[in-house]
């Protein structure tokens, strides 16, 4: 009964089109007054005791460097130089659009700010020279998704907190797997754009090249510092966020000046409020799983596996599928915050690295931001490229498909992530 009126609160709020951080709270809330012994008069300070976490802080940090070199000009000269070096091949365009958004996510962790900054520019560049729209919207929107894969990652940054797991090792089991998906849209761009006749642009030259080098080479040196810091033990992944901050600040202001010092409030109160989104879904999300947790849910998980006999590839093969559908209705934080709670014991139980296992919800949630009909990035590129939302999503289609392969890839093969971690941060 407890079960069946769970989902009746929490579907029946979602169907209204309540915000998840309402659904979510307004949940918790209504079954600890139904189901639990506890005052509702604690869950303000279960709240406020929830976002009383260090690591958390790296969320709100990762965002203002985001949304600065968003304003700053960085996706501008990041582009220049990715177009210098591959604007001659087969959809050389598109490929500059995948390149500069690997470039743009090693230095923002967010897919939206990826999407945005990087789609702005190339799809426009797309269309002008010939290139099919709906193909130019699914490139950049799928590209954008590489922004919470490639570290530093806010996804992977909120996932090691709910697991409490390593966050450097979390960035370089992301590595791998990131530069998969950059070499599974570029095959297939080559392959597309060849058959199409689209690109083959005439060849930079050396001193064009080196000019567009220089000129992104501030904004590419941001990945360095964050990613350079962590792994030398100088600074803690927070510390390494609020440098990324000041330091983007630093370049947006006095190296591209695309700032002026009187924006610096403006911006980072722009940066504020989609951080303090994700703090408040934080904050509610963990009310809803200290509920699950005191009901026993996971436990009787952990049981029900052991009845099944569940083997670890029988419960990955069921947990995609069902990342897979959840992530056709909601969007990448409230689908940790709901999940995690409740299957990281069956994970512990069946032996699965609690690291691996990140990776591999990280890449079901970036298809899930090009699935339909909640895809975040669809939405924004179609706005971008002023495109009806269905052509977006064909354009995405194929990128899609290339996202089921990346999950058989990292799921049943933990090594392909695992490496490098287990190379520079052994346990």
């Amino acid at each position: 009964m407890m079960i069946l009126i769970l989902f009746l609160v929490f579907g029946s709020l979602l169907c209204l089109g309540l915000p998840i951080v309402f659904v979510l709270g307004i949940t918790a809330l209504t079954m600890i007054a139904l189901y639990s012994p506890t005052p509702l008069i604690m869950v303000p300070e279960v709240m406020y005791n929830s976002l009383d976490t260090y690591p958390l802080m790296a969320i709100p940090f990762f965002v203002i460097a985001a949304q600065f070199m968003v304003r700053g000009g960085a996706s501008k000269y990041l582009i220049g130089a990715a177009n210098c070096y591959v604007r001659h091949f087969w959809g050389g365009l598109a490929v500059v659009a995948v390149v500069s958004c690997m470039l743009f996510a090693a230095i923002c962790g967010s897919s939206v700010a990826t999407a945005l900054a990087i789609g702005v520019i190339t799809i426009p560049a797309m269309v002008q020279h010939g290139y099919p729209r709906y193909f130019a919207s699914g490139v950049v929107a799928a590209s954008g998704t590489m922004g919470i894969m490639i570290p530093p990652s806010i996804a992977l940054v909120l996932y090691g907190i709910i697991a409490e797991e390593s966050i450097p090792r979390l960035f370089l089991a992301g590595v791998m797997p990131g530069i998969l998906e950059g070499a599974l849209y570029l095959s297939w761009i080559a392959w597309y754009s060849r058959r199409k006749k689209l690109g083959g642009a005439p060849r930079a030259s050396w001193s064009e090249t080196l000019r567009a080098t220089g000129k992104a080479t501030p904004a590419f040196s941001l990945p360095f510092i964050i990613l350079g810091g962590i792994y030398s033990g100088l600074v803690t992944v927070t510390e390494a966020a609020a440098l990324a901050a000041v330091t983007s600040i630093i370049i947006s202001l006095f190296i591209y000046w695309e700032v002026k010092l009187r924006e610096v409030i403006f911006i980072t109160a722009d940066a504020m409020k989609p951080a303090g989104m994700i703090m408040f879904i934080i904050s509610t999300a963990i009310v809803f799983g200290n509920w699950i947790t005191e009901t026993g849910i996971p436990a009787k998980l952990v049981n029900m596996a052991l009845e099944l006999k569940l083997t670890p590839i029988m419960f990955l093969i069921f947990i995609n599928i069902f990342l897979l559908i959840l992530g056709c209705f909601l969007e990448v934080v409230s689908i940790m915050l709901i999940t995690l709670p409740i299957i990281l014991p069956v994970l512990k139980h069946l032996g699965i690295d609690l690291v691996h296992f990140g990776i591999i919800m990280v890449v079901n949630m970036e298809v899930a931001l090009i699935t339909p009909p909640v895809g975040l990035n669809l939405f924004v590129i179609s706005g971008v490229a002023k495109a009806p939302l269905s052509e977006t999503i064909r354009g995405a289609f194929p990128f899609v498909i290339l996202g089921f392969i990346e999950i058989a890839i990292v799921t049943y093969w933990p090594q392909f992530c695992l490496f490098l971690p287990n190379l520079l941060m052994p346990r």
